[in-house]
């Protein structure tokens, strides 16, 4: 069951991020959309995908509100406890470790 889990935390975002970007590309790449280029939002699906997809959501129409930010940061949140989870969960198999 946690295979299940890591995978959809890993690939869920990235894969749902590739949909939407194939649906409505131009909400994604467009003068009046997230980005102006296409290798911000690649580049974001690949690395911080949680991030880039609350980005997309709140960007369109304008960032200015502290709940905007807000969730924006909860989603670079998101994508540091995804990279660092799996360390943490398997501390005691790393080689010299001393804690509890």
């Amino acid at each position: 069951m946690c295979c299940v889990f890591t995978i959809l935390v890993f690939l869920g975002p990235r894969f749902a991020g590739a949909l939407w970007w194939l649906v409505q590309p131009a909400r994604w790449v467009s003068a009046l959309g997230a980005f102006q280029s296409w290798i911000w939002p690649l580049l974001g699906i690949i690395f911080l995908p949680w991030t880039t997809l609350m980005y997309v959501i709140v960007a369109p129409g304008g960032i200015n509100g502290l709940f905007e930010w807000l969730f924006i940061g909860l989603a670079v949140i998101a994508d540091i406890g995804s990279y660092t989870g799996g360390g943490y969960g398997n501390r005691r198999r790393i080689p010299g470790y001393t804690g509890d």
